[in-house]
């Protein structure tokens, strides 16, 4: 397996991998339309927004499959409008889950994000999982999630010592969700 940056003619290769990782609701184990998968939706929009980065959308790829993929965006902290980085969503396909690709996506998208010299990453996800990458309830940082029903599912990790407090904002594809 390699990891590398997306390239524009994944795009179709990542929409139905997301459809396929998200084919049940993550929250409710219900199975979605695979057209009303919002996770395939969102990354297309992200791709069109201010905020996409493209050195921090990867894929991994396994025998010219892509196989699993993340994506960060550009958000900030507000009052200040400190830059910051929204993660998500990380997918993999179904037959290859729990094999380690999210891990190695997520470490990889760590580098590379510290390596840029962001300073904060966010995200809305499993605290059991992440915490194995150092995320940790963003309250215990000073950070306020956009809705404060996301309680401890919503996390995040400094990558440097400049750290500042307040309500993290997503790029703006997540506000249409």
């Amino acid at each position: 397996m390699i990891v590398r940056r997306e390239r524009p003619a994944d795009a179709a290769a990542v929409r139905a991998l997301h459809r396929l990782a998200f084919a049940r609701d993550p929250a409710t184990g219900v199975q979605r339309d695979p057209d009303d998968v919002v996770e395939a939706r969102l990354v297309d929009q992200l791709r069109e927004d201010a905020g996409f980065l493209p050195h921090l959308a990867l894929v991994a790829v396994a025998d010219d499959v892509v196989v699993g993929h993340v994506i960060a965006t550009r958000g900030w902290v507000e009052p200040v409008g400190a830059p910051a980085l929204g993660l998500g969503p990380l997918g993999v396909l179904p037959d290859v889950q729990r094999s380690g690709v999210g891990t190695v996506l997520v470490h990889a998208l760590l580098a590379v994000a510290e390596a840029a010299g962001e300073s904060l990453v966010a995200l809305l996800g499993d605290p059991a999982y992440y915490r194995g990458f150092g995320f940790r309830a963003a309250t215990e940082l000073g950070i306020s999630a956009p809705d404060p029903a996301w309680g401890t599912h919503f996390q995040a990790r400094w990558l440097t010592e400049v750290r500042t407090g307040g309500t993290f904002r997503y790029a703006a594809p997540f506000d249409r969700l």
